[in-house]
């Protein structure tokens, strides 16, 4: 069974729980997640039935078509043909015009998503990124198919199939601040979600030393062990500690005091 890379796992729930959104984007990202809401009913008739979350259908849907419903989801092509942009002649079966559920049930089995079982912040993160490519990775940028509009995207696009733009700033919002957004707001409950920011709050707030008992070490200690760490919560925040805190929050240095 397919999994996420540890590696991207890591770097995943690290930068969704240091997410801060740029506040000037709010009333925009707010009208889409609206529109996404009010047109739930329809994702979740697609998704139900694929094992899909209706959010993560909502997200591909604004990121490829900016919503609409009389294009493709796989690109944002046209319903009234087949599609034309890569992945191009999609969907092989039927005949046009599709309904918009005809062409993103095709999308979504082409990309394997109706095979995915990882719905965590990390799964879903890897799922979207892979739906867009992972080209960014040889730029040594973070993707703004998922981080445009927040403080892990500042410049860097590819402005067509295998052309890359060190300047370009996307002018879209990017999938993991939508996915930010609606846990922000509520309207989706994600795993760990909460725990990540807890963790990365507490850690960064409290100066540990090595053989001093705190509260706040065994509340460390413990919100580490709930997302996935075995540590002795014992309040001493030792080495084994701060390798731990490390990686969410990927500032741990040998010879800070936290060690």
């Amino acid at each position: 069974m397919a999994t996420v890379p540890p590696d991207k796992k890591s770097n995943y729930e690290k930068l969704f729980a240091s997410c801060i959104i740029k506040e000037a984007k709010y009333p925009e990202i707010d009208k889409i997640t609206a529109k996404m809401i009010q047109n739930k009913g329809r994702y979740e008739a697609v998704g139900d039935r694929l094992n899909i979350p209706w959010f993560v259908i909502a997200i591909i849907h604004n990121m490829e078509a900016s919503l609409r419903f009389d294009t493709h989801l796989h690109n944002g092509d046209p319903l009234k043909e087949r599609t034309v942009q890569v992945p191009a002649g999609r969907p092989k079966i039927g005949n046009p015009p599709f309904t918009w559920e005809e062409s993103a049930k095709d999308a979504l089995v082409y990309d394997k998503l109706n095979t995915w079982t990882d719905w965590s912040i990390a799964g879903i993160l890897y799922k979207l990124e892979l739906y867009n490519g992972l080209g960014y990775y040889r730029q040594g940028i973070n993707s703004p198919y998922l981080w445009s509009y927040s403080n892990h995207y500042t410049k860097g696009k590819y402005v067509q199939d295998g052309r890359y733009d060190p300047n370009a700033v996307s002018k879209q919002c990017g999938a993991a601040v939508l996915l930010r957004r609606m846990s922000e707001q509520k309207l989706i409950t994600l795993p760990n979600g909460n725990l990540l920011e807890q963790i990365l709050a507490l850690g960064n707030k409290t100066l540990y030393y090595s053989g001093t008992v705190t509260n706040e070490a065994k509340e460390l200690q413990t919100l580490l062990n709930r997302a996935g760490s075995i540590l002795r919560v014992d309040g001493k925040a030792g080495e084994r500690t701060s390798a731990e805190y490390f990686k969410f929050s990927g500032n741990y240095l040998k010879g800070d005091p936290r060690a």
